[in-house]
């Protein structure tokens, strides 16, 4: 243990005190930061308005179709399928005689893509123009009146609550999906990078011979062992900044809200507290403050960070453990390295992909099973945890999946450790999975 020690502190400090580390630990944080304060600016302020031309056989759709700040309907009646682009428009909508007994197809012609966001806009305006006209028609209502209704209907809002027995806990959604989505992807990022620092770092060694000087002293597995904890527990030290540092900024920005906007939040609270759920005297600034506080706040955030450290470590001894054997396998070609990562890296890209669909739905058969296969666990687990334990997530399959992990590491520490024993001092042979079978199950 003590030489195992020994090498981990050699390759921790070596990175820590790079100047690399240094940069992407303090800076990244602030980037991320610009990266979303940026991000939403542009979706702000860069919604693309489009003005189409409407071709209407039945007449009714003037008085229905609302134009707003990213559709604009055009009913001019020299505007039509051949000079649209001429007279300014982005598309034409072609609507022909609608009837009741049978679905009618209307198209929509265009020089230029509305995208998917725009086109679910202009069906959802579609809906909603078919159905004012039916009720207008078939009921008594006049058309200011059905305006009226539409305009003053928005009153109840919906708020989510995990049922915990005794006790009830908001919950935000779009937050949880938000913790749940990073937290994954986090996982998935770090376990490449560091995962393939591993793998470079033998590499190096064992290019540079540097590793037939260090075994004479030190065991292989020893040598393996200490630089995967080693270079592990470096990303635990930049994980453990980053949380620090973007807490900081949080409470920083929250330091140059204004006073009377804190008095606003505070009446909002109260407001919450009594189940009131009315936001219409509060400004924006008091209810985005409101919101988001609101949010941070309902996360479980010492069960989240516990489970993210250990998801972490346990996917990343993991997959560190197999990138080191390839790393000691390959020789000076790096594409030998290349052609032997794909059994590697073709998991964790599933994971991943099976965590984007488990987050739509973290109580599926899908993400129930892959948060509990070894492979998979430590991405999308962390994706289901954010939405509840033990409601979304049952203890049960928190310990499963915990415990699986933890065997599923151990054994591939140790058949990485048998391959790696043998193909760190191996030269010259161009090295294959089914060699490296061999090196794993051979008695010596």
């Amino acid at each position: 243990m003590s030489k195992i020690w020994l090498v981990t502190k050699r390759e921790y400090l070596t990175r820590v005190r790079n100047k690399t580390f240094l940069l992407t630990t303090f800076l990244l944080p602030l980037m991320i930061v610009l990266f979303v304060i940026g991000a939403i600016f542009i979706a702000v302020s860069g919604k693309s308005h489009n003005r189409i031309a409407v071709s209407d056989a039945n007449g009714y759709f003037k008085d229905y179709l609302r134009s707003d700040s990213t559709i604009a309907f055009d009913f001019s009646p020299d505007i039509d399928t051949l000079n649209y682009a001429e007279k300014g428009c982005t598309a034409a909508l072609i609507i022909p005689v609608l009837r009741e007994d049978q679905k009618t197809i209307y198209r929509l012609k265009y020089k230029k893509q509305l995208g998917f966001a725009g086109e679910e806009d202009l069906a959802g305006k579609m809906r909603t123009a078919i159905t004012d006209h039916m009720i207008f028609e078939k009921t008594s209502l006049t058309r200011g009146r059905l305006d009226s209704i539409r305009s003053k209907s928005d009153i109840a809002e919906l708020r989510t609550y995990e049922d915990r027995g005794k006790e009830s806990k908001e919950s935000k959604q779009g937050f949880l999906y938000l913790i749940g989505y990073v937290s994954g992807f986090l996982i998935y990022l770090l376990t490449f990078l560091y995962g393939a620092a591993v793998m470079r770092g033998v590499m190096e060694e064992k290019t540079n011979r540097i590793a037939e000087v260090i075994v004479c002293s030190v065991r292989p597995f020893e040598l393996m062992m200490g630089k995967i904890v080693g270079i592990g527990a470096v990303g635990l030290t930049q994980f453990v900044l980053w949380v620090v540092l973007l807490g900081g900024l949080f409470l920083a920005a929250l330091g140059f809200v204004p006073h009377d906007t804190w008095l606003e939040v505070q009446k909002l609270q109260q407001a919450n507290a009594m189940g009131n759920a009315s936001t219409a005297q509060a400004s924006a600034a008091a209810e985005m403050v409101f919101n988001t506080t609101n949010a941070v706040g309902s996360a479980n955030w010492g069960l989240l960070l516990s489970c993210f450290l250990f998801y972490f470590f346990g996917g990343y001894l993991f997959y560190s453990a197999l990138f080191a054997a390839v790393g000691s396998a390959v020789n000076e070609d790096p594409q030998e390295a290349q052609s032997l990562l794909l059994p590697i890296t073709m998991p964790v890209i599933f994971s991943f992909i099976i965590m984007t669909i488990a987050i739509q739905d973290p109580g599926g058969k899908l993400a129930v099973w892959a948060s509990i296969i070894p492979f998979s666990s430590s991405i999308v687990m962390m994706a289901r945890i954010p939405f509840g334990v033990p409601g979304t997530v049952p203890l049960w399959q928190l310990g499963l999946s915990m415990m699986f992990l933890i065997l599923g590491f151990l054994f591939t520490v140790w058949l990485a450790g048998k391959i790696y024993r043998t193909g760190i001092l191996m030269y010259g042979k161009k090295p294959t999975w089914k060699t490296m079978w061999k090196w794993a199950f051979t008695k010596s």
